[in-house]
């Protein structure tokens, strides 16, 4: 169970990034949208695990591809936006969320 802290911070971080990816860093993912759906922290507050989303599902890869590719500058501009709030900013692992590819198969079955 994670503590309310750790929720504060995972919140505080999935914000930045959703504002950061929208705003920042749109242009350079080629009309790629991004959402950031979960954010996990680790207890010691040195790995923040980031979960996201593409649109439209079939750039997904190379969306991820291009998050991991500018993943410094991301992280700099993460600790630019809470500098005033974290001493340390975690470091930053992305994957990708499979949930969005299970609503889409769920919602094709049904129509059948």
């Amino acid at each position: 169970m994670a503590s309310v802290r750790l929720e504060k911070i995972a919140a505080l971080v999935k914000k930045e990034l959703s504002i950061i990816f929208q705003r920042q860093m749109g242009p350079m993912f080629n009309g790629i949208m991004i959402t950031v759906t979960q954010v996990r922290v680790s207890p010691d507050m040195g790995v923040a695990k980031i979960y996201l989303s593409f649109f439209p599902s079939e750039k997904k890869q190379a969306g991820l591809e291009a998050v991991l590719g500018q993943q410094a500058a991301i992280r700099r501009l993460l600790g630019e936006q809470v500098a005033k709030q974290l001493r340390k900013i975690p470091e930053l692992h992305f994957c990708m969320d499979d949930s969005l590819d299970y609503f889409e198969e769920i919602d094709r079955l049904l129509k059948k």
